[in-house]
């Protein structure tokens, strides 16, 4: 069963991405962004978010769909965080920027696309292979891709957005575990982002698996009780509503 979205929801989505970009940055970040996404508009749109459909998000626009899904998780898990008495010390912004690159190296390089239509019936039937990675692309890892592309257009990440981005994929990747599995004081992560976007991409990818099990859409998530931050909360009820 797999999940198809219409050119109208691509479309929505594609803008309420925009639209998270817009009001999270300003300045000269939001240029160099806003620059990045205009080049890579019309592949980014139709990207996956992965190969197999019982994955997350293996569909044309799924991609857009998922970091979008992952950057509102986050903005609600962090005052859940943040009223049990979690240390934050990061802002907003930090933890926009990370959710919303954290896949960005699904999208490809440069000139290609990471997914490729699989073009053969027997793995797509038995296995569930809808996308295939691209042959012609260099090997690097999604993370090591994501943060190639961002210094490619001059986008500068903090200490914090490296860490979060670096590490949203949590243990499930081996080239994390030197980050978590750390028992010496002064290297622990001094900040709570890569934990709280770890669970913010385990949850978004889980409801994303049950729409795929049952076939619809994420559902619109119900009026928020908790407090956030200005730019977050704006953003928030711009694409929800309140």
């Amino acid at each position: 069963m797999t999940k198809e979205l219409t050119p109208e929801l691509i479309q929505h989505n594609w803008n309420n991405l925009i639209r998270l970009i817009e009001v999270n940055f300003s300045g000269e970040r939001l240029e160099k962004l806003l620059h990045m996404y205009d080049y890579f508009e019309e592949r980014m749109c139709m990207a996956p978010a992965s190969g197999k459909e019982h994955f997350h998000n293996a569909h044309a626009g799924g991609y857009v769909e998922h970091v979008i899904h992952v950057t509102t998780s986050a903005l609600k898990i962090k005052p859940i965080w943040e009223q049990s008495g979690a240390n934050i010390g990061f802002t907003d912004e930090e933890l926009v920027m990370a959710a919303l690159h954290h896949d960005l190296g699904k999208v490809g390089d440069l000139s290609e696309d990471n997914y490729i239509p699989n073009d053969s019936d027997w793995h797509r039937k038995n296995q569930g292979l809808i996308y295939k990675h691209n042959p012609r692309l260099e090997y690097m890892t999604v993370t090591d891709r994501a943060i190639f592309l961002l210094q490619h257009f001059g986008i500068v990440l903090t200490p914090n957005e490296y860490i979060g981005l670096r590490l949203t994929d949590g243990l499930y990747e081996d080239a994390n575990k030197t980050y978590y599995m750390n028992w010496s004081k002064d290297n622990t992560l001094r900040t709570n982002i890569a934990y709280i976007l770890h669970q913010a991409d385990m949850m978004a990818s889980r409801i994303e698996y049950d729409m795929w099990k049952r076939g619809d859409y994420m559902p619109k998530p119900k009026k928020e009780k908790v407090e956030q931050s200005n730019k977050a909360n704006k953003a928030f009820k711009e694409l929800f509503g309140e």
